[in-house]
């Protein structure tokens, strides 16, 4: 059996394995070193087995992922969802459509401090689909704001995932945050359109709010103080040049902890709660990532990247039809999977394609996190709907499914936007960093 042999029927394994519900780590894990063993030997695969832990543990860069994400349960664990919150809805009152508003730009700067989308989705669940349904509007716009919006901070520096990408593609984290910053920026915008065109074509479903004079809403936009002074320490600190990534996030996740402190909204048994988690979180993160590694080195081995690349150049397809192809992958994954364990599982063939095609490495870890995103929302198994629905058994998944539909066509823009102007993505690290 051909080495490639051996990795399509790996590949297809794999997929069978998560269909079947078996752990991502151990259907990872467990594919690359049979795999490995069958191409090059179980000596060999061992070897690989034994060195890539240590290779890991090794790994400056890896350091910066319990910090991020230390940084993002402590915000979820005090008030700050709901100050963003309320902050946002001060901004956006007078306006029809505008608690909705809010709960996109909620979503967007809250998830960009706890880099999870299925957290971001949880918490603001609880925050802003009461507040909405209280106002008068509809469960499917309630319901399909917050789902989507979810996925918007993952997006916003500093990112988890795609500190987990720049380990894997072996590419720059400041590079990669200055790459998300404007199509970040261009998807809340396009979702706050979305919303402005229903508020035209559907008024009864998205209320006017009140309108409250402009002293109070400087009074409200002034509780964003917290995430706003994390968001510039740490994020300013990487574009200036003062911090790495990884000194960022030690600096965001005292900062957090300091400022939970002080506003009493967090002591010392939340703190504990804090660091369990994180510990728990990194830990099983950890594992996927170890497995990815295993696996990317069998594929690397079967030289199937090498070989899809060459073919679908030697097919002459357009890149527009690879990329959609890759699209509708991630639909499919989406269904059953969160977003890291889908890139883990696909970066190590489509990364390959994907430059073999034309595109650079940076642009298409923007590209990767956005569809992944979209599979978390796409009907009608998005991971999102089933967080909402947990929350808010009272709404009929139906009316999430609606809701979500306006929103999906806000992400497939924004797709295309990167598409046709690659200097979307490419803009600000080229400005930054010279590359």
């Amino acid at each position: 059996m051909t080495p490639q042999l051996v990795g399509m029927t790996a590949i297809a394994s794999l997929v069978m394995l998560v269909f079947m519900r078996v752990p991502v780590a151990v259907a990872l894990m467990g594919v690359g070193l049979l795999g490995y063993a069958a191409v090059d030997g179980w000596r060999v695969a061992l070897i690989t087995l034994g060195s890539i832990p240590f290779n890991l543990a090794q790994a400056y860069s890896l350091s910066v992922v319990p910090l991020f994400l230390l940084m993002g349960v402590v915000a979820a664990r005090t008030a700050m969802a709901q100050e963003l919150f309320r902050a946002a809805d001060a901004l956006f009152a007078g306006r029809r459509g505008g608690l909705a508003m809010a709960t996109v730009g909620a979503c967007a700067g809250f998830g960009a401090i706890c880099g999870s989308s299925l957290a971001t989705a949880s918490t603001m669940t609880r925050v802003s689909v009461p507040e909405m349904r209280r106002y008068g509007y509809s469960d499917d716009i309630a319901s399909g704001v917050v789902a989507s919006g979810g996925t918007l901070g993952i997006l916003i520096p500093p990112s988890i995932i795609l500190v987990i990408y720049a380990i894997i593609a072996q590419e720059s984290v400041p590079e990669l945050f200055a790459a998300a910053l404007l199509p970040g920026l261009l998807l809340i915008a396009l979702h706050i359109v979305v919303i402005a065109v229903l508020a035209r074509l559907r008024p009864g479903d998205l209320p006017m709010s009140p309108a409250l004079p402009f002293g109070d809403k400087l009074k409200a936009a002034a509780q964003m103080w917290k995430m706003a002074l994390i968001f510039a320490v740490v994020i300013g600190g990487i574009y200036l040049g003062w911090f790495s990534p990884t000194e960022a996030a030690a600096v965001g996740a005292f900062l957090t902890i300091l400022i939970g402190f002080a506003t009493r909204q967090m002591g010392f048994k939340g703190f504990g709660g804090a660091l369990k988690e994180t510990v728990t979180t990194t830990g099983s993160l950890f594992f996927i990532v170890l497995g990815a590694f295993v696996f990317a080195q069998f594929v690397v081995q079967t030289r199937i990247p090498a070989t899809l690349g060459d073919w679908v150049v030697a097919l002459g397809l357009a890149p527009l039809v690879v990329i959609l192809f890759m699209v509708l992958v991630y639909v499919v994954l989406g269904c059953f999977l969160d977003s890291i364990s889908m890139m883990l599982i696909t970066i190590p063939v489509f990364l390959p394609i994907a430059q073999e095609i034309g595109f650079s490495a940076i642009w298409f870890g923007i590209f990767i996190v956005i569809v992944a995103e979209i599979g978390l929302i796409t009907p009608p198994v998005g991971l999102n709907i089933f967080v909402i629905r947990a929350q808010q058994p009272d709404i009929a998944l139906g009316a999430i499914y609606r809701g979500i539909a306006p929103f999906l066509l806000a992400h497939l823009a924004g797709i295309a936007a990167l598409m046709a102007v690659p200097a979307l993505a490419l803009w600000l690290p080229s400005l930054l960093y010279g590359n």
